[in-house]
């Protein structure tokens, strides 16, 4: 009986363990489509004439008012509060810059310099998140960055303002991952992305009142889209953060360069498709180095 016991038991960690696994792949998965997208509707809103701080704005009123609506209860207090108030900062900021930078540069020739943020996770959680990698996972991150590092020195370099800005971008965003997780540790998945959705709310109004922008926006239409995609994206997210270390999945999330480029090619005729497609083996071994080991 013992025995029979014990093979259950086994059989329900073994269905677990692949049922997290397969949740977990899906959830990278979404989020990689979910943000090529997402830039695609950045860089065509800014195209037509919008404001980067009014459409950063806009996407957190959008998701703020939809967060509403799936939240039940958030339980408040001075740590998690500190948590959110980083998070909020950093996350307008990152979303800021990185609109800034689609909206002079190129979306296929600015997506690989994303590639270095699991660098920044992975400093910062060290020491904020006591998540400590293992080898496997650091030799993954550096295919991932090698390959997309190759794209990168394969095609036309961007304008100088448009690297600082996608640098900028991804040192916000890099280092708000962290915050995120840590506020997903201290509440929940649903609860953390309102917080999140909220947070950037406020702190992209600042943005907008020093700016003296008007709150204008012509193209309706890809900026709800522009919200649905980022809304995915931020889920997926966060679902991905609560199964695994961030840098990890930051890692993981690189591969969404690959859509990115053809993206870039297809819908704003961006050249060096072959040239900057050459990485994708590297980054692809780099993506099953993480999952498998």
């Amino acid at each position: 009986m013992r025995k029979t016991s014990g093979i259950i038991d086994s059989l329900k960690l073994i269905f677990k363990y692949n049922k997290d696994m397969f949740t977990t792949c899906l959830g990278v998965i979404i989020r990689i489509f979910s943000n090529s997208y997402l830039n695609v509707f950045q860089k065509v809103l800014t195209s037509k004439g919008e404001k980067s701080s009014v459409v950063n704005f806009y996407t957190y009123l959008g998701l703020s008012v939809i967060g509403v609506f799936f939240i039940n209860k958030i339980s408040f207090n001075p740590n998690i509060a500190f948590n959110v108030l980083v998070m909020g900062l950093l996350g307008a900021l990152g979303n800021y810059f990185i609109i800034k930078a689609l909206s002079i540069g190129e979306l296929s020739t600015l997506a690989p310099i994303n590639s270095y943020k699991p660098i920044i996770a992975l400093i910062i959680g060290i020491f904020y998140l006591k998540e400590i990698p293992s080898l496997a996972a650091l030799i993954g991150i550096i295919m991932i960055i090698a390959g997309t590092g190759f794209v990168l020195d394969s095609s036309s370099m961007p304008n100088k303002k448009a690297i600082l800005y996608r640098v900028l971008a991804l040192i916000f965003s890099g280092t708000e991952a962290v915050f995120i997780k840590k506020v997903i540790l201290l509440s929940d998945i649903t609860s953390a992305f309102f917080l999140w959705a909220f947070s950037g709310l406020i702190f992209s109004l600042f943005f907008v009142l020093a700016a003296r922008s008007k709150l204008k926006i012509s193209s309706f239409k890809y900026q709800l889209l522009l919200i649905l995609s980022v809304g995915i994206m931020q889920y997926a997210t966060n679902y991905v953060f609560s199964k695994i270390n961030v840098s990890y999945a930051l890692a993981l999330f690189q591969l969404s360069t690959l859509l990115s480029v053809f993206l870039g090619v297809n819908i704003f005729h961006e050249t060096g498709l072959i040239k900057k497609l050459a990485g994708a083996l590297i980054m692809t071994a780099g993506a099953c180095v993480i999952i498998l080991f």
